[in-house]
């Protein structure tokens, strides 16, 4: 796991900086540094300000709870990239999957959509296999001779939950987030007197 950029292996320090730079992408009118792949300074047009705003309101509401993390499209694209420095991704794309296949309403696409899942994330050496218990993994498997839009909901419960209790505090705590939060916090409180802003530091 890479948790901190403290030791700056080249694959951690690589991911640090690309998580950084995908959260940079999301405000439409951000500079990205070329050199430190930080955030750089914001341009505050007059026609960007509502949109600004929204945003905003977006990314202080991640810390709010993981639920509104998980129900914002850019809150669940920038923990993805958080996840991705951490080697963990295959969690949320787990969790994902499940939500897409509830979607199903095909007894026949169901199936074969849940055993795709399982064959990517579960069974074991899986090339994305998710961190849950061996019980769990039986269970999930007895669930197939069946598939129903249920079949996967003990798998995707067990792993929310480690990535609520594991992965979002850290994801909170990282320079980058709380970088664009303090950022986006101060343009929220004066938006009419926004000045370019720092460049955001590793």
């Amino acid at each position: 796991m890479c948790r901190t950029l403290a030791a700056f292996p080249t694959t951690c320090l690589e991911r640090a900086k690309e998580f950084k730079t995908r959260l940079g992408i999301f405000l439409h009118k951000s500079e990205l540094g070329s050199d430190t792949g930080s955030v750089g300074k914001f341009e505050w047009g007059s026609k960007h300000s509502k949109e600004s705003r929204n945003f905003s309101e977006d990314v202080l509401g991640w810390k709010e709870s993981f639920d509104l993390l998980l129900s914002s499209k850019h809150g669940v694209a920038a923990f993805h990239a958080f996840l991705k420095t951490e080697f963990s991704e295959e969690n949320l794309e787990f969790w994902l999957a499940c939500e897409e296949y509830k979607k199903i309403h095909s007894a026949t696409k169901l199936a074969s959509q849940a055993h795709r899942i399982f064959e990517e994330f579960i069974c074991s050496e899986a090339p994305k296999e998710v961190n849950i218990d061996h019980e769990t993994r039986e269970l999930t498997r007895t669930n197939l001779q069946a598939a129903t839009a249920t079949c996967f909901d003990v798998a995707q419960g067990k792993t929310r939950t480690l990535m609520e209790k594991d992965s979002y505090p850290r994801f909170l705590k990282s320079p980058a987030y709380r970088d664009l939060a303090a950022q986006t916090s101060a343009t929220s409180a004066s938006p009419s007197n926004c000045s370019p802003a720092e460049p955001l530091h590793t």
